[in-house]
């Protein structure tokens, strides 16, 4: 099998913050192009984001990998909301003008997956079939508000959720409660033994790969049933 093709470039964020970093992976055998933004925490270049990138690779999904204006200037608060959804909405456009070939998909880990639903919700992301969180945020530890969900009831494509059964920011539970309201368009993978960074617990016996290969054919099984 051919080894993916990697190009890095910039895109215009914002007006206001200018130009920020991407990565692009596509695979010879590409079939959609997942637009990814990062958590909270670490930038495109941190161990989740570069493992699940290759394993998508392996499941014919390319990606498009994009810094927040925050983590390319090197600060380790994120930006306010709106402009972490200007970003969205500017990554998005610039994968369309990378890979116009693509069917898209938009998402991200934890806070990256968030802010492009609440962008989705906002106004419809041109071009995008459907949105895929790698652990969503559903509240903060302890919290017992699904608040955080509210805006799910505004987007009208399907939505794949891949959630780790000892996640602090996403009870189990909970987000099955919040997904049976729109099941239609909700699809829920479940991570056992998986914490809100898709780490297992060593006695599963389970590596870091074979979790994200898990997770990437999840998302090449749910992505083949999306209609064109």
């Amino acid at each position: 099998m051919s080894e993916p093709v990697i190009r890095e470039l910039r895109f215009p964020a914002t007006q206001a913050d200018g130009d920020v970093s991407a990565i692009v992976l596509r695979p010879a055998d590409c079939r959609a192009l997942l637009v990814l933004g990062h958590g909270a925490g670490a930038g495109m270049r941190h161990r989740f984001m570069e493992g699940i990138a290759r394993s998508l690779a392996s499941h014919g999904i390319g990606t498009f990998r994009y810094q927040f204006p925050y983590a390319e200037a090197g600060r380790g608060r994120p930006d306010r909301t709106h402009t972490l959804t200007a970003t969205v909405r500017a990554a998005v456009a610039a994968a369309t003008e990378v890979e116009p070939d693509l069917p898209l998909l938009a998402g991200g880990k934890s806070m990256g997956g968030r802010m492009t639903s609440i962008t989705q919700a906002e106004s419809s992301l041109p071009g995008v079939r459907g949105l895929v969180f790698f652990g969503f945020p559903l509240h903060r530890p302890g919290d017992d508000s699904d608040a955080r969900a509210d805006h799910l009831a505004e987007i009208d494509v399907p939505l794949l959720f891949l959630q780790g059964t000892r996640d602090r920011l996403a009870e189990l539970e909970r987000m099955k409660v919040v997904l049976s309201r729109a099941p239609e368009r909700n699809s829920l993978n479940v991570v056992e033994d998986g914490d809100h960074g898709f780490d297992v617990l060593k006695r599963t016996g389970r590596s870091a790969e074979e979790v994200y290969d898990g997770m990437a054919a999840a998302v090449a099984d749910w992505q083949g049933t999306l209609t064109t």
